[in-house]
């Protein structure tokens, strides 16, 4: 068991990290006696004490607070987008990996035009459309990672189309649509769920920068990039209220990452 452990700290450390923000976003009244959005005027700017564990922003709001409530809107917006990434782009990929011809034609060169502009890029170009907003923004986030999980899907499917079991499902004489339902997609889903642990992580990331430049998260509601953005006029005297948010992304997105390359590895085992 100790030998164990010791060959796995890394991934122990991941799941740890993934466990404790998750806690964050479900129950965050278990770290913190502080509402985020709870002002004091005359406690603001102060530095990290035994009262403020990573000290008060400008208003006298507790970062460590924000911190924790601030979970909640990145992983649920983060969700959000790879669920619409997954479903948007298994159904447009299960549709041209088992039609074929002018209709796999047409999906791949849309994919390979959506895959040829900057995502970030066409996700602001989203947000503008759709309103400024958490869920917004993780629409947009969503629908940019769509191409992806599109050509993964078509590829197993292509590959399961080839399979005994969708043949012998073809001959007793089973709708495209049962088919696709029962047998194509559940053996097609198993090898994204490395690419969703990746895509969750880039989610988040993408989703704090629209916050950080005003098109996510609204003010005062807490989120990791809208704290760096509220924290960067005071970068140079109050480095705290920009470090700490950076830290838990850039954490939570290597916790994720390391966890994906996990799943990677056990499937190609």
């Amino acid at each position: 068991m100790l030998r164990w452990v010791g060959g796995h700290w890394s991934l122990l450390l991941a799941g740890a990290v993934v466990v404790l923000v998750l806690l964050w976003a479900v129950v965050p009244g278990l770290f913190t006696a502080y509402g985020p959005t709870q002002v004091d005027p005359a406690g603001k700017l102060q530095p990290p004490s035994g009262a403020h564990w990573i000290g008060t922003d400008q208003l006298g709001r507790d970062q460590f607070a924000r911190l924790v409530y601030g979970a909640r809107a990145s992983l649920s917006g983060s969700a959000i987008a790879v669920l619409v990434g997954v479903v948007v782009g298994s159904l447009v990929g299960a549709l041209a990996g088992w039609f074929g011809g002018v209709v796999d034609s047409v999906v791949m060169r849309l994919i390979d035009v959506l895959l040829s502009i900057p995502g970030f890029l066409f996700a602001i170009t989203i947000v503008v459309l759709l309103g400024f907003g958490i869920v917004q923004a993780a629409v947009a986030v969503g629908l940019t990672s769509s191409a992806t999980f599109a050509r993964l899907i078509r590829a197993e499917v292509l590959r399961a189309r080839a399979s005994n079991y969708v043949d012998a499902a073809v001959t007793s004489g089973a709708s495209t649509y049962s088919i696709l339902l029962r047998h194509v997609l559940p053996n097609s889903i198993a090898p994204t769920v490395a690419l969703i642990t990746v895509q969750f992580g880039i989610a988040i990331i993408w989703i704090a920068s629209l916050s950080f430049l005003g098109l996510g998260a609204q003010p005062p509601d807490p989120e990791w990039g809208r704290m760096v953005a509220d924290g960067r006029n005071y970068i140079a005297t109050r480095g705290y209220l920009t470090l700490w948010p950076g830290l838990t992304v850039v954490a939570v997105v290597l916790a994720t990452n390391h966890l994906s390359h996990h799943l990677s590895g056990r499937r190609h085992a």
